[in-house]
């Protein structure tokens, strides 16, 4: 639907999501003439015709401060945008990571309706640029912009990011600033949710081109987009939303079900929130070792990490389990000391594990999000890892749930409070650890109005046809986003395109040990920036990718498996190379 129909629709109808007071503001706009209609025209992506011809010469740094771009150079609607800073910075560092210097803008994107927030973004312009732009996404609820001197997810320390490669960067705080990344007020104002569950996407992207097509006087001729978590859902809703703008997307551990995802976690939060629920960081590692003991030889060798994940799923309980020999589970299940798991503490691990299933339809489709793969997770054990203090808060923080959530409280829990306080329910004073996600009440029809908004759709077609790549890539380990979610996608792919057409243009690796994006089991760096680049520019598919650990055992490697196949050892060699294993299924 383009933009105009669009703007005839919220006119001509009772609004459900777009909320009255917005529509009311567009339509007397537009009516007035203060509103300029998007341009509707040809392909605006790095690859395709543009909709009007760049510049014929260059716009320097200091004369970009103070460029006003019009609302119909956006494809969305907006009421323009404006630069407001330039800065040239200077060339910085040494050896293959060094920046060389660059024009830093920026700019803020106008709202149609005028108490939403503005569209804040920046972009980098390096002085000796490729050619070639990169947008970055962001995390949690996003509320701030995104570095864009950083790398994309997971990339080697030792390799130069996107900037130091020559690229164009850019980024926004998807349309809010927040006071953190769980910080979910802004989402009671529907443009500003809008912005930040993907129009602020392509709001950023149209404003960031004008901008980078006046300094250089020319169009890129390739553009990518990278993030993890939010910002790999990010990365799905480009693709399947504005496929001609972009040559290739990097998804990791991809939020893309935002709604039902948090709708997930507000269960597993009230879970351990129940009394007696609660695991200390003894039980969590007593559970760690006891999942070791029954899953790490699954892949032939014991070496600190669970390859076949779908193997320990299906055998590892721990109500019958044991650990040195003795049984998991306290006798008669109620709870002693560190050296057990009483029976309400595995029904709250079984929480997390187990789906969360939908009384009610969901405008996005779906019936129900899937449980995460508790067993075999550090869930904060209590290590002197440097990312301990990360992978506790991702996992069960250091303290119990209890309304209202502390900063301490599991992410999960933190993430789906506001949602449901904010974004759901419009009330910050309602006490999320009380609502059932499952049934929702009265809540439901505006839970499967949000769902629509989600990353959903599984028909890339358009994407693939212009010859955009995807890399997917989730931990097997993840508590924030389940890699089980990230398993139905691919698979719906596949049963939506075909096996042929997703493998032409989609790679899915599960990485055994990582968990939301770090993991002290085994914290992956993988340069796929330039597989990326391999794949979209030079037609070389990703063949025998491999993955290096920095944290777990520094230095070891496993080879990147494409799903569902996982590392299985051969049976001799080097146990942290991964020469030594190979790519199985079953």
């Amino acid at each position: 639907m383009n933009s105009s129909s669009r703007l005839w629709r919220e006119c001509g109808r009772v609004p459900t999501w777009l909320g009255a007071f917005r529509v009311l503001v567009l339509c007397a706009m537009w009516s007035s003439g203060a509103y300029a209609e998007p341009a509707t025209g040809p392909c605006r992506g790095a690859a395709c015709a543009p909709h009007k011809a760049p510049p014929s010469s260059k716009t320097g740094c200091p004369q970009l401060n103070g460029l006003t771009i019009r609302a119909r150079e956006i494809d969305l609607p907006t009421t323009g945008a404006v630069v407001t800073s330039t800065i040239q910075v200077a060339a910085s560092g040494n050896g293959p990571t060094a920046t060389g210097s660059y024009c830093l803008v920026a700019g803020a994107i106008h709202p149609v309706d005028r108490s939403a927030p503005d569209i804040l973004f920046n972009v980098a312009l390096p002085d000796r640029w490729n050619g070639k732009i990169l947008m970055l996404g962001g995390g949690g609820f996003n509320g701030s912009i995104p570095d864009v001197t950083d790398n994309v997810p997971s990339a080697p320390t030792h390799l130069p990011g996107p900037l130091s490669r020559g690229y164009a960067v850019f980024a926004s705080d998807s349309g809010h600033e927040g006071t953190d990344s769980v910080d979910g007020a802004f989402s009671v104002n529907a443009e500003a949710y809008e912005n930040f569950m993907g129009d602020a996407l392509k709001k950023t992207h149209d404003a960031a081109l004008e901008i980078i097509d006046k300094h250089y006087g020319t169009h890129p001729y390739k553009a990518y987009f990278a993030g993890g978590s939010t910002g790999g859902r990010e990365a799905l809703t480009v693709a399947q939303r504005w496929p001609q703008d972009w040559d290739g997307v990097i998804a990791f551990y991809p939020a893309y079900d935002f709604t039902t995802l948090s709708l997930q976690q507000l269960r597993a939060t009230e879970g351990f929130a129940a009394p007696g629920a609660y695991l200390d960081t003894a039980q969590r590692a007593l559970l760690l070792k006891a999942v070791m003991q029954a899953c790490d030889g699954l892949d032939g060798v014991v070496d600190g990490l669970i390859s076949n994940v779908q193997a320990c799923n299906a055998t590892f309980n721990p109500a019958t389990a044991y650990v040195d020999g003795k049984r998991l589970r306290c006798p008669g299940g109620t709870a002693r000391d560190d050296t057990c798991l009483s029976d309400r503490q595995i029904a709250a691990l079984n929480t997390m594990n187990t789906p969360l299933v939908f009384e009610y339809p969901l405008e996005s489709g779906e019936t129900q999000y899937p449980g995460f793969n508790v067993y075999g997770a550090d869930l904060g054990v209590g290590s002197s890892s440097p990312l301990e203090d990360t992978v506790t808060l991702l996992a069960l923080g250091t303290t119990q749930p209890s309304y209202p959530l502390q900063s301490s409280a599991m992410f999960d829990g933190q993430i789906s409070d506001e949602f449901v306080r904010y974004t759901v329910m419009d009330n910050p004073n309602a006490n999320s650890l009380t609502f059932n996600p499952a049934l929702a009440g009265r809540w439901s029809g505006r839970i499967s109005t949000l769902s629509g908004l989600d990353a959903t759709d599984a028909n890339l077609t358009s994407f693939m046809r212009r010859g955009g790549k995807l890399l997917m890539a989730h931990g097997t380990v993840d508590e924030t986003v389940s890699t089980r979610a990230t398993e139905i996608y691919y698979q719906r792919l596949l049963l939506t395109m075909g096996f042929g057409a997703v493998d032409s243009f989609v790679r899915f690796y599960e990485i055994p040990g990582m968990q939301h994006g770090v993991g002290t089991e085994f914290n992956a760096s993988w340069d796929s920036l330039t597989t990326l680049e391999n794949w979209a520019e030079h037609g070389t598919q990703p063949v025998h990718q491999v993955v290096t650990d920095t944290a777990g055992v520094p230095g070891r490697t496993r080879p990147l498996c494409q799903y569902p196949a996982w590392p299985s050892y051969n049976g001799a060699g080097d146990v942290n190379s991964a020469a030594s294993f190979t790519c199985v299924q079953g």
